[in-house]
């Protein structure tokens, strides 16, 4: 940032950032559920996909598909984060922010949410929060941590306890 101007590029190419949203440049997951708890998760589907393609990938999911007849407020807060995940995950959007995607979800899913990521890398760039940091180094091919506005690269458990995310065990 240089005189209050953001420079922003992906992939080389200037990105003006009130368009990041406008242009769909980056999709975020914030921590919190935002679904609308009355809403049938089959009736939410279309809201987010109109063609018919992309919504069977959200409906023909394993996991999602057991949900679709549940109103949002009905599905636990695993279910849900799941959801919200896919259906993020699924957009256009080149580059994504996942605030806590590994949050609540059960280990099955935990390992779906994996899996899926590694599918969706192949495209799309991840950005992954979490205190899950498990998860988060065995999804990732790269993690940093912040401190004191320094950001240091992270490949370990050890590595966290070294930069205090994480205390060292006795």
């Amino acid at each position: 940032m240089r005189g209050g101007i953001v420079n922003l590029t992906i992939n080389d190419v200037h990105i003006i950032p009130s368009e990041v949203i406008p242009k769909q440049h980056i999709a975020y997951l914030p921590q919190h559920p935002f679904l609308p708890k009355s809403l049938l998760v089959r009736d939410i589907i279309p809201m987010y996909y109109s063609e018919e393609k992309e919504q069977d990938a959200i409906f023909y999911d394993p996991h999602i598909a057991v949900l679709t007849k549940k109103r949002v407020g009905e599905l636990s807060l695993g279910e849900l984060k799941y959801l919200e995940v896919i259906l993020v995950g699924n957009g256009k959007h080149p580059f994504l922010m996942l605030d806590e995607p590994f949050s609540m979800v059960d280990p099955l899913k935990k390992d779906a949410l994996k899996a899926f990521f590694k599918k969706i890398s192949k495209t799309k760039g991840l950005i992954l929060t979490d205190h899950y940091y498990d998860d988060v180094l065995q999804t990732t091919t790269k993690n940093i941590v912040l401190k004191d506005g320094v950001s240091f690269e992270i490949t370990s458990e050890a590595d966290l306890q070294k930069f205090e995310y994480l205390r060292k065990r006795d």
